[in-house]
């Protein structure tokens, strides 16, 4: 039988042609033309290997190209455990926001989770609220990062940077801004209050904006944040997506809800019915939660899905040798 040209040979498990594979462009493939169903094909994964040690994260962090596996994009595992097929990378401006250190190649992400940024992004420039610097989303499929995050793996998450720069409203920013330039602190030096000359009402509704959004599962942000939206908004109600972490003062970070039909997508505990703003937010400012304790050892990397094994080591034609 000829096979068609542009076509690598099918992955064979038995007798049953799992996949062909189609190169489409130079940062994406795409595996399609399932002979057996999605499911199934998890199901044979988990016969063979229940889970996967993580492989080093510089293994996903010298990938530049995104793969998918499938009809539609899939975000599999957790935040902090996952890999993503079917990545779109988020192109460096749009309206109302500006990719920020570009060289990171951390501009990845769920297709929900680049319609959710320039969705917010639109709103924020047409109520002249500013414009958006995006930091990390996530790597082309997903993963651990050998810096800086120990989530951001599933495609879901996104830091978005505090400053409104006037000049970022002004022009497209300059390859070397995007690389220099550093988020400054909405925390007043050697203080847990905010700084009013870094803060003011435009965060608070950009903020209440992008929780409004049902995709959103919650937004992480400085403690001393939390405190101010807490004492300033009298609507409480989308307060509780708003939670308090370590850092954060920078940036906040946004996390979505695992996709709909992403059956693979590890979904994080609910969140608490409260609004946030009661004893769990005073213990913020306890002298146990500025100084934790120091961990005795680094903490094992992540053991991730079988399924990101195949997401891994898809090569060029999109095949997967194991």
């Amino acid at each position: 039988m000829h096979r068609a040209a542009g076509l690598a040979a099918p992955l064979m498990i038995g007798e049953q042609s799992v996949f062909r594979a189609l190169r489409t462009s130079e940062s994406d493939i795409v595996i399609a033309d399932f002979k057996m169903k999605f499911p199934l094909f998890i199901l044979l994964l988990g016969i063979f290997s229940e889970c996967s040690s993580s492989p080093a994260a510089n293994n996903w962090a010298t990938i530049k190209q995104s793969v998918q596996i499938g009809d539609s994009a899939q975000s599999i595992g957790s935040y902090t455990a996952g890999c993503l097929s079917g990545a779109v990378s988020l192109p460096q401006n749009g309206p109302g926001y500006q990719l920020m250190r570009p060289t990171r190649n951390r501009s990845y992400g769920h297709p929900d989770l680049i319609r959710f940024i320039e969705s917010i992004a639109k709103t924020t420039h047409s109520r002249h609220w500013g414009v958006l610097l995006i930091g990390d989303l996530g790597q082309p499929r997903g993963g651990p990062t050998p810096s800086g995050h120990r989530s951001h793996q599933s495609g879901l998450d996104v830091d978005i940077w505090y400053l409104l720069s006037q000049q970022a409203a002004n022009r497209s920013l300059t390859f070397n801004e995007r690389e220099t330039w550093s988020a400054p602190s909405v925390l007043a030096a050697q203080s847990d209050a905010i700084d009013d000359r870094q803060w003011s009402s435009a965060h608070e509704k950009i903020l209440e904006m992008a929780a409004g959004k049902p995709e959103v599962d919650r937004i992480f942000v400085n403690p001393s944040v939390k405190r101010l939206l807490c004492r300033r908004k009298s609507d409480h109600s989308w307060l509780k997506k708003i939670r308090p972490w370590w850092g954060h003062d920078d940036h906040f970070h946004v996390r979505l809800k695992c996709p709909l039909n992403n059956q693979n997508c590890t979904a994080q505990e609910p969140l608490p019915e409260s609004d946030g703003c009661d004893a769990s937010l005073a213990w913020w400012f306890s002298e146990e939660a500025k100084t934790p304790a120091p961990t005795a050892k680094k903490p094992e990397p992540p053991v991730l899905p079988a399924l990101c094994d195949v997401i891994l080591n898809a090569t060029k034609s999109g095949l997967y040798h194991p």
